[in-house]
């Protein structure tokens, strides 16, 4: 069966501009990981990454007895380890150039409106993984180490290894920035019209209950740090109703507001 030599090409004229947004994507990220890499290479000149582990490292050690330090088990883990932290802490400080470029690639392709609602959620949501990491290294840690050495007998000196801290900082730290995420989570779900401002408000006391159980089941078996958890995200719950009936008055498309004149 021939084809119609009159029929346009459904395609035609569309190879140029996706070859264009790769190449745009491409660059996207060079920029993401060049802006990874400076901040990098200034780690690891000022402080170092030795410098960047014992930073990482005090809420532990200031809980230890006098003289007790943290061990290395494997040959590389006291070149490894120090090396993940620095790319960590890396990616971190640079993490608002990597958004930046995720916006600038995006945001092109968004009608106002939808700039209006992206752009809020891109910036708070990470200021609230950058504070609940915050939370979680200043406040948390100092009280679970000292909680968890309280219960230790005195016959056996602690000497954590350093992978195995590294893990469990790693966990927390996610844990704490995605639990303070909360916030983002309910604007994102009644934002959507996925859930309503009501049935947030009548699943308070479940939340509170769900809250308690995450908390059990990402932190350790200790008291503090399953409050430490569950508390605030209790808190941000309560935020995120507030913050979505905020969000959804000033984010509306241009024919939400005119179905919403028409309705009044």
């Amino acid at each position: 069966m021939m084809a119609d030599p009159n029929k346009e090409d459904e395609l035609a004229g569309t190879e140029q501009p996706f070859v264009a947004h790769l190449v745009e994507l491409r660059d996207r990220l060079i920029k993401a990981l060049i802006a990874v890499g400076a901040v990098a290479a200034v780690l690891a000149i000022w402080p170092g990454p030795g410098a960047l582990y014992d930073l990482l490292a005090a809420p532990l050690t200031a809980t230890l007895p006098k003289g007790a330090t943290l061990i290395a088990t494997s040959v590389i883990s006291p070149f490894v380890v120090p090396l993940k932290i620095l790319l960590m802490s890396a990616f971190m400080i640079a993490l608002p150039v990597v958004l930046y470029q995720v916006w600038a690639f995006v945001a092109p392709g968004l009608y106002s409106h939808e700039k209006k609602l992206m752009l809020p959620l891109v910036i708070s949501s990470t200021l609230l993984f950058f504070v609940g990491v915050a939370f979680c290294y200043f406040f948390v840690f100092g009280q679970v180490f000292t909680f968890i050495q309280s219960f230790a007998p005195k016959s056996i000196t602690a000497a954590p290894d350093i992978e195995a801290y590294l893990s469990f900082v790693l966990t927390m730290f996610l844990a704490f920035g995605l639990a303070f995420e909360v916030p983002i989570v309910v604007v994102v779900l009644a934002r959507l019209g996925m859930v309503s401002i009501d049935k947030l408000k009548s699943f308070r006391s479940y939340f509170i209950v769900l809250a308690f159980i995450v908390a059990a089941v990402v932190t350790p078996p200790d008291v503090v740090s399953q409050l430490a958890l569950a508390i605030p995200m209790i808190i941000l719950y309560e935020v995120g109703i507030w913050a979505a009936q905020v969000f959804i008055k000033h984010t509306k498309a241009p024919d939400e507001e005119g179905a919403a004149a028409t309705d009044a």
